[in-house]
């Protein structure tokens, strides 16, 4: 009798066994292991920054004094930022550059795509020639409008005392006009990727909407206004978003042709975040103006969703 029931309790522990991985467990087991290393890299590159970052915003923290010389300050930080000339600078720089580079690279991008849509002959060739830029490396551009910019011997100005303006500007190291010359280089480089993604959305409109509007007397321009606009607003908004939060992450250009200068003129709040943080060493300030750039991104970024979801023709 005793073997007989061992026999049985054994029977009955590989049933159970068998009945616990189902073929759905087994399924949802392989699926969470393909998963796994996408989410544990989403946690160790992303969330685990993200939230050190805030605690950091907290604390007052030397990067050379390690882990040891962190001390917590509670909002310190963000009531001094408010406090600082030049973090406000760099926030009205900000807002300036990006209310002056986007709307101007998207009206300049929509215009062109629709002209190389329509009218134009080698259309594959100006499309290379304006996606150049775009692919080209941000400092190697920098360095060719850095000389075009030169205040005496620069080909621009000499152009413009050529064409009869006396005194024209000096560019990169005039404080009035340091933050002007690098959005036109930034909107230079940009244009050929939004030209791309306007054509992209002008070839899924159908043509029978523009013979439709020919045959009814509309012009060219009427059919830009009633037919081409109104079906591009998917990629207006997709164009909008991804440039607003491209405009407040500018820093490369900066860095490399102005740092920030002269006397902060062109200074934006990355390379503020870059300057107190790997400069000043002042990492818990650094990320206090990291998280008030978020903030600002975020915001920007719902309502521009917010407006422009409520035009989408689709």
């Amino acid at each position: 009798m005793s073997q007989h029931a061992t026999v049985q309790k054994r029977l009955a522990s590989r049933k159970e066994k068998r009945t616990y991985w189902t073929r759905r467990r087994r399924e949802q087991l392989a699926g969470w292991l393909f998963i796994a290393p996408e989410v544990l890299g989403m946690l160790v590159l992303a969330v685990f920054p993200l939230l050190f970052s805030l605690g950091l915003s907290l604390t007052e923290w030397n990067l050379v004094g390690g882990l040891s010389a962190i001390h917590f300050v509670g909002l310190d930080n963000f009531a001094e930022l408010f406090q600082d000339n030049r973090f406000l600078h760099a926030l009205k720089n900000n807002i300036g550059f990006t209310a002056g580079t986007v709307p101007a690279t998207m009206l300049i991008g929509v215009v062109l795509a629709a002209v190389i849509h329509k009218k134009l002959y080698f259309k594959d060739y100006f499309k290379a020639a304006f996606f150049v830029p775009y692919i080209c490396s941000t400092v190697a551009v920098a360095a060719v409008w850095s000389a075009l910019y030169h205040p005496s011997k620069g080909p621009l100005n000499q152009m413009l005392i050529h064409l009869g303006i006396s005194e024209p500007p000096r560019w990169l190291v005039d404080t009035s006009w340091s933050l002007v010359a690098i959005m036109i280089i930034y909107i230079w480089q940009l244009l050929g990727y939004q030209i791309i993604i306007f054509l992209a959305g002008m070839s899924n409109i159908p043509d029978e909407l523009y013979e439709a509007a020919r045959i009814d007397g509309a012009s060219g321009i009427q059919q830009f206004r009633r037919i081409t606009l109104p079906l591009l607003g998917p990629t207006t908004f997709f164009l909008a978003i991804t440039s607003t939060i491209s405009s407040f992450k500018v820093f490369d250009m900066i860095k490399f042709l102005t740092d920030g200068g002269p006397n902060y003129s062109s200074t934006v709040i990355v390379y503020q975040i870059y300057e107190e943080g790997f400069q000043n060493f002042r990492m818990g300030y650094a990320s206090a103006m990291s998280w008030i750039l978020f903030l600002l991104i975020m915001l920007v970024t719902s309502v521009t969703w917010i407006t422009q979801s409520r035009k989408v023709h689709y």
